[in-house]
């Protein structure tokens, strides 16, 4: 789908424009381009743009009083994706970037693979996005008399869409496929077995929660690949991932993506509200997202990652009873415990 996306490219500086459409330039991409914050306003307001890259240090209006003036204006432009390119390093920079609506902060000079990688991966997450937009809005206008077909194709089309958005993730961030499907099986598992949960919502949890993690498409390369400990700044960044998901999957009311959403902002919520991002405590914190967090954590302790060595399975399973009542659900724990002979074949597998 690379072919016929148009992208603005705004920066004062005419010679970082030919940068970035030399090396965009074998992507098929259509380019317009703009040296002035005004120059930029008053092409977006002529002409429709898939992604706009903005530079920050500019005269008169400076990147971050464009992007402003873009997104204030939802209804033409709260979907154009922005990221901006930049030398400034400070995380107050970042931060205030992600703030005003953008979706990305790529620091010069910067790779070519990366900045190809970055356009091309946030092209593809726009489009899914209008893609399903639109398909539910057509699907929608043909429930009368096909209520049953229509269901079962919307349903399939959210689970591809999330077969999209998930290999995004994992090619943007250190989270696995096998990771991935290992949090969806352990995650049916508790549900099936929890009192409170039909088998339709273990069936939903178990499509949904691949998506716990896909707010961190949006976050910088370098932060989710960094080796070793985050400093405190780092690490409140790394937490607006969970925003950054509800705002890419609030506008569906459909079933799997409504689940979805509400896992991706939950499931760092602890049960005694020492959690992120609202301090949600027990039974305030949704059962979807109660049960992928205690998944997603055994998964986590119990495999490598770049910044620490997995544990043993008695290590891991020690971890979460003691947790028992502090991070996660006694009952999700005692069902954890019950059944924890399953659990290991599905995370050994």
């Amino acid at each position: 789908m690379k072919f016929g996306y148009h992208i603005l490219i705004v920066d004062d500086v005419t010679e970082n424009i030919q940068v970035v459409m030399n090396i965009l330039k074998e992507q098929n991409y259509q380019f317009s381009f703009a040296t002035s914050g005004a120059e930029a306003l008053a092409l977006v307001d002529q002409q429709d743009f898939d992604l706009i890259l903005l530079d920050i240090m500019m005269p008169d209006m400076n990147g971050f009083d464009v992007c402003k003036q873009i997104k204030s204006q939802p209804s033409l432009h709260d979907d154009v994706p922005i990221i901006f390119l930049t030398a400034r390093t400070d995380i107050d920079s970042i931060s205030q970037g992600f703030a005003l609506g953008a979706v990305d902060y790529i620091v010069k000079p910067f790779h070519p693979e990366e900045l190809i990688a970055r356009v091309g991966n946030h092209l593809e997450l726009s489009h899914a996005r209008k893609l399903l937009e639109f398909h539910n809005i057509t699907l929608q206008r043909k429930m009368e008399g096909k209520e049953k077909r229509i269901a079962r194709e919307l349903e399939n089309y959210q689970k591809d869409i999330i077969r999209v958005l998930t290999e995004l993730m994992e090619a943007t961030s250190d989270e696995t496929g096998k990771h991935i499907r290992r949090v969806a099986e352990v995650s049916r598992l508790l549900a099936q077995h929890c009192n409170s949960i039909s088998d339709e919502e273990a069936h939903i949890i178990y499509y949904a929660a691949p998506m716990h993690d896909i707010g961190k498409i949006s976050l910088p390369h370098g932060l989710l690949h960094k080796p070793g400990k985050l400093t405190e700044a780092e690490y409140s960044t790394m937490r607006t991932h969970t925003q950054r998901a509800h705002d890419f999957l609030k506008h569906s009311d459909r079933l799997i993506m409504k689940a979805a959403d509400v896992i991706a902002m939950q499931h760092h919520e602890k049960w005694d509200g020492t959690g992120y991002p609202k301090g949600l405590k027990g039974n305030e914190i949704h059962i979807y997202g109660r049960i992928v967090a205690l998944a997603d954590v055994f998964d986590a302790l119990t495999h490598k990652r770049s910044y620490k060595d997995a544990w043993s399975l008695d290590d891991a399973v020690d971890y979460i009873q003691k947790l028992k009542g502090i991070h996660f659900d006694p009952e999700l724990v005692d069902i954890f415990s019950e059944h924890i002979d399953e659990i290991a074949n599905i995370i050994e597998s």
